[in-house]
Protein backbone atom coordinates (compact mmCIF):
# COMPACT_ATOMS: atom_id res chain seq x y z
CA UNK A 1 0.00 0.00 0.00
CA UNK A 2 1.61 3.65 -1.03
CA UNK A 3 1.48 6.29 1.11
CA UNK A 4 1.29 10.26 0.43
CA UNK A 5 2.79 12.20 3.62
CA UNK A 6 -0.20 15.02 4.62
CA UNK A 7 1.41 16.58 6.98
CA UNK A 8 4.41 17.09 9.89
CA UNK A 9 2.88 18.57 12.79
CA UNK A 10 5.22 20.61 15.85
CA UNK A 11 3.40 19.70 19.69
CA UNK A 12 2.87 23.18 20.95
CA UNK A 13 3.14 23.93 24.65
CA UNK A 14 -0.85 23.94 24.93
CA UNK A 15 -0.78 20.27 24.03
CA UNK A 16 2.00 19.29 26.53
CA UNK A 17 0.44 15.17 27.86
CA UNK A 18 -2.36 15.11 25.21
CA UNK A 19 -3.39 12.05 23.92
CA UNK A 20 -2.13 11.48 20.91
CA UNK A 21 -5.07 11.01 18.80
CA UNK A 22 -6.51 13.78 20.59
CA UNK A 23 -3.84 16.09 19.57
CA UNK A 24 -3.48 15.12 15.91
CA UNK A 25 -7.51 15.76 15.81
CA UNK A 26 -6.80 19.68 16.48
CA UNK A 27 -3.43 20.10 14.44
CA UNK A 28 -5.05 18.49 11.52
CA UNK A 29 -8.12 20.83 11.70
CA UNK A 30 -7.04 23.31 10.08
CA UNK A 31 -5.05 21.81 6.85
CA UNK A 32 -6.75 18.43 6.29
CA UNK A 33 -9.41 18.06 8.84
CA UNK A 34 -9.91 14.20 9.45
CA UNK A 35 -12.41 12.84 11.49
CA UNK A 36 -10.64 11.59 15.17
CA UNK A 37 -11.75 7.53 14.62
CA UNK A 38 -10.45 8.20 11.07
CA UNK A 39 -6.73 9.35 13.04
CA UNK A 40 -7.24 6.82 15.39
CA UNK A 41 -7.50 3.44 12.78
CA UNK A 42 -4.31 5.44 11.06
CA UNK A 43 -2.77 5.05 14.24
CA UNK A 44 -3.58 1.76 15.09
CA UNK A 45 -2.35 0.74 11.21
CA UNK A 46 1.04 2.48 12.31
CA UNK A 47 1.20 5.10 9.99
CA UNK A 48 1.50 7.95 12.79
CA UNK A 49 4.75 8.32 13.76
CA UNK A 50 6.54 10.80 16.48
CA UNK A 51 9.94 11.98 16.10
CA UNK A 52 10.44 9.18 13.44
CA UNK A 53 9.64 6.34 15.34
CA UNK A 54 6.04 4.55 14.71
CA UNK A 55 3.36 5.04 17.60
CA UNK A 56 0.54 2.33 17.89
CA UNK A 57 -1.19 3.41 20.75
CA UNK A 58 -3.97 6.47 20.44
CA UNK A 59 -3.48 7.45 24.01
CA UNK A 60 0.05 7.99 23.50
CA UNK A 61 0.75 11.17 25.30
CA UNK A 62 2.69 13.61 23.37
CA UNK A 63 5.17 16.29 24.56
CA UNK A 64 6.43 19.73 23.74
CA UNK A 65 8.15 20.42 20.62
CA UNK A 66 7.90 16.90 19.44
CA UNK A 67 7.51 16.44 15.82
CA UNK A 68 4.36 14.25 14.44
CA UNK A 69 4.21 12.82 10.91
CA UNK A 70 0.93 11.40 9.50
CA UNK A 71 1.18 8.60 6.11
CA UNK A 72 -2.02 9.10 4.86
CA UNK A 73 -2.80 5.64 2.59
CA UNK A 74 -3.69 6.10 -0.85
CA UNK A 75 -7.50 5.86 -1.18
CA UNK A 76 -8.24 2.58 -1.81
CA UNK A 77 -10.90 1.86 -4.66
CA UNK A 78 -14.19 0.69 -3.52
CA UNK A 79 -14.62 -3.18 -4.25
CA UNK A 80 -18.07 -2.44 -5.43
CA UNK A 81 -18.97 -2.32 -9.24
CA UNK A 82 -19.76 0.92 -10.59
CA UNK A 83 -23.02 1.04 -12.80
CA UNK A 84 -24.24 3.38 -15.19
CA UNK A 85 -27.81 3.92 -13.41
CA UNK A 86 -29.04 7.43 -15.03
CA UNK A 87 -29.69 9.97 -12.22
CA UNK A 88 -31.74 12.99 -11.48
CA UNK A 89 -29.10 15.40 -10.52
CA UNK A 90 -30.24 18.61 -8.83
CA UNK A 91 -26.70 20.50 -8.56
CA UNK A 92 -23.09 19.19 -8.20
CA UNK A 93 -19.99 20.88 -7.24
CA UNK A 94 -16.65 19.15 -6.26
CA UNK A 95 -17.77 18.63 -3.04
CA UNK A 96 -20.85 17.51 -2.63
CA UNK A 97 -24.28 16.39 -5.31
CA UNK A 98 -28.08 16.48 -4.56
CA UNK A 99 -30.30 14.16 -6.68
CA UNK A 100 -34.16 13.72 -6.72
CA UNK A 101 -34.60 9.67 -6.11
CA UNK A 102 -36.97 7.60 -8.31
CA UNK A 103 -39.18 5.31 -6.10
CA UNK A 104 -37.54 1.94 -6.79
CA UNK A 105 -34.45 2.62 -6.08
CA UNK A 106 -32.30 1.25 -3.50
CA UNK A 107 -30.25 3.73 -1.43
CA UNK A 108 -27.34 0.88 0.18
CA UNK A 109 -25.97 -2.18 -0.63
CA UNK A 110 -27.01 -4.12 1.37
CA UNK A 111 -28.52 -7.90 1.70
CA UNK A 112 -30.52 -8.68 -1.67
CA UNK A 113 -29.25 -5.33 -2.82
CA UNK A 114 -25.14 -6.72 -3.79
CA UNK A 115 -26.01 -4.55 -7.12
CA UNK A 116 -28.33 -1.89 -8.63
CA UNK A 117 -28.48 0.68 -5.66
CA UNK A 118 -27.89 4.21 -5.58
CA UNK A 119 -24.69 3.94 -4.41
CA UNK A 120 -23.11 1.97 -7.06
CA UNK A 121 -24.78 4.15 -9.55
CA UNK A 122 -22.74 7.40 -7.61
CA UNK A 123 -19.69 5.41 -8.43
CA UNK A 124 -20.37 5.15 -12.35
CA UNK A 125 -21.21 9.27 -12.03
CA UNK A 126 -18.50 10.90 -10.41
CA UNK A 127 -15.63 8.40 -11.10
CA UNK A 128 -12.44 9.73 -10.05
CA UNK A 129 -13.77 12.79 -8.03
CA UNK A 130 -14.42 10.79 -4.95
CA UNK A 131 -11.71 11.50 -2.47
CA UNK A 132 -12.92 8.79 -0.60
CA UNK A 133 -14.93 8.34 2.78
CA UNK A 134 -13.39 6.96 5.25
CA UNK A 135 -10.31 5.76 3.30
CA UNK A 136 -12.12 4.22 0.37
CA UNK A 137 -13.58 5.77 -2.83
CA UNK A 138 -17.13 6.04 -2.11
CA UNK A 139 -19.87 8.34 -1.91
CA UNK A 140 -20.92 9.58 1.71
CA UNK A 141 -24.51 8.92 2.19
CA UNK A 142 -25.76 11.49 4.52
CA UNK A 143 -29.28 10.94 5.05
CA UNK A 144 -30.82 7.83 3.62
CA UNK A 145 -34.50 7.54 1.85
CA UNK A 146 -36.83 4.00 1.97
CA UNK A 147 -36.36 2.46 -1.40
CA UNK A 148 -39.79 3.29 -2.08
CA UNK A 149 -39.41 7.09 -1.25
CA UNK A 150 -38.93 9.69 -3.70
CA UNK A 151 -37.31 12.73 -3.75
CA UNK A 152 -34.30 15.11 -2.65
CA UNK A 153 -31.00 13.50 -0.96
CA UNK A 154 -27.68 14.77 -0.89
CA UNK A 155 -24.37 12.90 -1.04
CA UNK A 156 -20.69 13.62 -0.48
CA UNK A 157 -17.62 13.31 -2.21
CA UNK A 158 -15.15 14.10 0.47
CA UNK A 159 -14.58 13.23 3.53
CA UNK A 160 -14.51 16.61 5.16
CA UNK A 161 -18.40 17.36 3.25
CA UNK A 162 -19.62 14.12 4.48
CA UNK A 163 -18.44 14.76 8.08
CA UNK A 164 -19.74 18.88 8.14
CA UNK A 165 -23.18 17.39 6.30
CA UNK A 166 -23.38 14.86 9.22
CA UNK A 167 -22.83 16.84 11.82
CA UNK A 168 -25.37 19.74 10.31
CA UNK A 169 -27.98 16.36 10.55
CA UNK A 170 -27.20 15.83 14.04
CA UNK A 171 -27.45 19.29 14.62
CA UNK A 172 -30.88 19.69 12.69
CA UNK A 173 -29.09 23.02 10.81
CA UNK A 174 -30.06 20.35 7.26
CA UNK A 175 -33.62 20.20 6.98
CA UNK A 176 -35.61 17.70 5.38
CA UNK A 177 -39.09 18.23 4.27
CA UNK A 178 -41.67 15.42 2.68
CA UNK A 179 -45.19 15.46 1.71
CA UNK A 180 -46.96 12.67 2.46
CA UNK A 181 -50.88 11.62 0.95
CA UNK A 182 -52.63 9.97 3.68
CA UNK A 183 -56.11 8.39 4.91
CA UNK A 184 -58.11 10.49 7.01
CA UNK A 185 -56.75 13.52 8.10
CA UNK A 186 -54.49 13.90 11.09
CA UNK A 187 -55.95 15.84 13.93
CA UNK A 188 -55.21 18.22 14.76
CA UNK A 189 -54.70 19.54 11.14
CA UNK A 190 -50.96 20.80 12.18
CA UNK A 191 -49.11 20.03 14.80
CA UNK A 192 -45.38 18.18 16.25
CA UNK A 193 -45.15 14.28 17.05
CA UNK A 194 -42.89 12.78 19.71
CA UNK A 195 -42.57 9.44 20.12
CA UNK A 196 -39.57 6.92 20.87
CA UNK A 197 -39.12 4.95 17.58
CA UNK A 198 -37.38 1.41 18.03
CA UNK A 199 -37.92 -2.40 16.33
CA UNK A 200 -41.01 -3.52 16.67
CA UNK A 201 -40.76 -6.64 18.88
CA UNK A 202 -43.47 -8.89 16.86
CA UNK A 203 -42.40 -7.98 14.16
CA UNK A 204 -38.84 -7.69 12.15
CA UNK A 205 -39.45 -5.75 9.46
CA UNK A 206 -41.28 -3.29 11.29
CA UNK A 207 -40.18 -0.21 13.47
CA UNK A 208 -42.46 1.48 16.02
CA UNK A 209 -43.76 4.02 17.75
CA UNK A 210 -43.53 4.01 21.61
CA UNK A 211 -41.12 1.28 22.13
CA UNK A 212 -39.24 1.04 25.45
CA UNK A 213 -36.00 1.61 24.08
CA UNK A 214 -36.30 3.07 20.95
CA UNK A 215 -34.82 6.57 19.93
CA UNK A 216 -36.17 9.76 20.51
CA UNK A 217 -37.95 10.81 17.25
CA UNK A 218 -39.67 13.79 16.54
CA UNK A 219 -42.25 14.77 13.30
CA UNK A 220 -43.44 18.46 12.37
CA UNK A 221 -46.97 18.18 10.28
CA UNK A 222 -49.49 20.32 8.75
CA UNK A 223 -52.13 19.74 6.27
CA UNK A 224 -51.57 21.12 2.43
CA UNK A 225 -55.06 19.79 1.00
CA UNK A 226 -57.35 17.70 1.47
CA UNK A 227 -59.89 15.60 -0.59
CA UNK A 228 -63.29 14.10 -0.72
CA UNK A 229 -66.09 14.14 1.65
CA UNK A 230 -64.90 14.26 5.14
CA UNK A 231 -61.43 14.68 4.15
CA UNK A 232 -61.46 11.29 3.54
CA UNK A 233 -57.67 11.57 2.18
CA UNK A 234 -55.26 14.61 2.95
CA UNK A 235 -51.96 15.53 1.70
CA UNK A 236 -49.53 16.45 4.73
CA UNK A 237 -46.06 18.37 4.72
CA UNK A 238 -43.62 16.88 6.95
CA UNK A 239 -40.86 18.14 8.22
CA UNK A 240 -38.31 15.61 10.37
CA UNK A 241 -36.36 17.09 13.30
CA UNK A 242 -34.75 13.57 14.03
CA UNK A 243 -33.99 11.33 11.40
CA UNK A 244 -35.24 7.07 12.61
CA UNK A 245 -35.96 4.22 10.44
CA UNK A 246 -39.19 4.36 8.77
CA UNK A 247 -40.18 8.10 10.89
CA UNK A 248 -42.95 9.42 9.03
CA UNK A 249 -44.72 6.30 8.22
CA UNK A 250 -45.05 5.27 11.57
CA UNK A 251 -45.74 8.66 12.97
CA UNK A 252 -48.46 9.31 10.54
CA UNK A 253 -49.65 5.39 11.46
CA UNK A 254 -49.11 6.53 14.93
CA UNK A 255 -51.67 9.51 14.74
CA UNK A 256 -53.96 7.01 12.52
CA UNK A 257 -53.35 9.27 9.49
CA UNK A 258 -51.60 6.35 7.45
CA UNK A 259 -49.82 6.97 4.29
CA UNK A 260 -51.86 5.63 1.25
CA UNK A 261 -49.66 2.83 -0.47
CA UNK A 262 -47.76 1.59 2.51
CA UNK A 263 -47.22 -2.04 2.91
CA UNK A 264 -46.31 -2.24 6.23
CA UNK A 265 -47.71 0.60 8.11
CA UNK A 266 -50.70 1.54 5.53
CA UNK A 267 -54.28 1.14 5.57
CA UNK A 268 -55.47 -2.55 4.99
CA UNK A 269 -56.90 -2.66 1.27
CA UNK A 270 -60.83 -3.42 3.04
CA UNK A 271 -60.57 -0.16 5.24
CA UNK A 272 -58.87 1.86 2.52
CA UNK A 273 -62.15 0.80 0.02
CA UNK A 274 -64.73 1.71 2.55
CA UNK A 275 -63.45 4.76 3.75
CA UNK A 276 -62.94 6.24 -0.04
CA UNK A 277 -66.56 5.00 -0.81
CA UNK A 278 -67.93 6.67 2.39
CA UNK A 279 -66.02 9.33 0.97
CA UNK A 280 -68.03 9.48 -2.23
CA UNK A 281 -65.51 7.88 -4.84
CA UNK A 282 -66.92 5.55 -7.55
CA UNK A 283 -65.40 2.26 -7.83
CA UNK A 284 -62.94 3.02 -10.61
CA UNK A 285 -61.10 5.88 -8.51
CA UNK A 286 -61.38 3.05 -5.35
CA UNK A 287 -59.35 0.31 -7.68
CA UNK A 288 -57.04 3.01 -8.96
CA UNK A 289 -56.02 4.39 -5.34
CA UNK A 290 -55.86 0.11 -3.99
CA UNK A 291 -53.62 -0.13 -6.83
CA UNK A 292 -51.18 2.42 -5.97
CA UNK A 293 -48.06 0.55 -4.92
CA UNK A 294 -45.41 2.29 -3.33
CA UNK A 295 -46.14 4.67 0.79
CA UNK A 296 -46.58 7.92 -1.41
CA UNK A 297 -43.91 9.82 0.14
CA UNK A 298 -42.15 12.14 -1.72
CA UNK A 299 -38.89 14.34 0.15
CA UNK A 300 -39.89 18.02 -1.68
CA UNK A 301 -37.40 20.45 -0.12
CA UNK A 302 -33.84 19.89 1.05
CA UNK A 303 -31.73 22.79 2.75
CA UNK A 304 -27.96 22.66 4.33
CA UNK A 305 -25.31 24.79 4.77
CA UNK A 306 -22.84 24.61 2.42
CA UNK A 307 -19.59 22.88 4.01
CA UNK A 308 -17.58 24.98 2.34
CA UNK A 309 -18.24 28.87 1.73
CA UNK A 310 -21.01 28.56 4.17
CA UNK A 311 -23.94 29.40 1.98
CA UNK A 312 -26.85 28.30 2.92
CA UNK A 313 -28.21 25.91 0.14
CA UNK A 314 -32.58 25.15 -0.55
CA UNK A 315 -33.75 22.83 -3.32
CA UNK A 316 -37.14 21.97 -3.61
CA UNK A 317 -38.52 19.07 -6.09
CA UNK A 318 -42.31 18.77 -7.53
CA UNK A 319 -44.22 16.01 -6.43
CA UNK A 320 -43.13 12.43 -8.18
CA UNK A 321 -45.41 11.79 -10.96
CA UNK A 322 -47.37 8.88 -9.86
CA UNK A 323 -48.20 11.14 -6.79
CA UNK A 324 -49.71 13.69 -8.49
CA UNK A 325 -51.51 11.40 -10.76
CA UNK A 326 -52.97 10.02 -7.54
CA UNK A 327 -54.15 13.58 -6.34
CA UNK A 328 -55.49 14.53 -10.10
CA UNK A 329 -58.01 11.24 -9.51
CA UNK A 330 -58.65 12.44 -5.41
CA UNK A 331 -59.60 15.76 -6.70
Amino acid sequence: MTHHDPGRFIVPDSMDGERLDRALTALCAESSPLSRTRIKDLILQGAVSIDGAPVHDPAHKVGTGRVITVHLPEIEPSDLVPENIPLNIVYEDDLLLVLDKPAGLVVHPGAGHGQGTLVHALLHHCGSSLSGIGGVARPGIVHRLDRETSGLMIAAKTDTAHRHLAAQLSSRTLSRTYRALVLGAPMPPAGKIETSIGRNPNHRLKMAAGVKDGRAAVTRYCTASSFGKDQTCTLVECTLETGRTHQIRVHMAHIRAPVIGDPLYGPQKTALRARLRKGGYDDDVIDHICAFSRQALHAVALGFIHPENGKPMRFESPLAPDMGELIKILK
